[in-house]
């Protein structure tokens, strides 16, 4: 499956290159493949290039949103970020290198819920934070 059909992100904002595995309103697995021709490391930093954490929180986020919009009771709404607790950066992410992510969904209401999110790579664990998200109805139009 490929995110942008599930996900409203569009480059370059697009932080999965795959979906992997989706159990619907419970659990997603996928990657985002970093080729070292983002923006974003040009100048984080010179010299010696590192995927920001946040971009690995948001990665994460991005898949538990594929996980919450494959769950019929959620369509035609929009996760958004609610919060994020005991984040953990473990390791340096850096261009070339799969950020293998998987995201765990726990409470969830109709208006919000949270989960938990790993990222690693090649087995090492990079990431790991809860995520907190509130569901909103989508915009509709372009």
């Amino acid at each position: 499956m490929r995110p942008q059909d599930i996900l409203p992100h569009r480059p370059p904002f697009l932080l999965l290159t795959e979906v992997g595995s989706v159990e619907s309103g419970r659990s997603a697995t996928g990657s985002w493949t970093l080729t070292g021709d983002e923006d974003f490391f040009a100048g984080h930093f010179p010299g010696r290039p590192t995927l920001p954490g946040v971009l690995m929180v948001e990665s994460l986020a991005q898949l538990g949103a594929v996980a919450v919009l494959s769950d019929p009771r959620y369509g035609g709404r929009l996760p958004l970020f609610g919060g994020v607790d005991r984040a953990r950066f473990r390791r340096q992410v850096v261009p070339g290198e799969t950020l293998d992510l998987e995201v765990t969904l726990g409470r969830m209401s109709a208006r919000a819920g949270r989960g938990s999110g790993r990222a690693s790579v090649a087995g090492k664990l990079a990431c790991e934070a809860e995520l907190l998200f509130v569901v909103v109805e989508a915009p509709t139009g372009p």
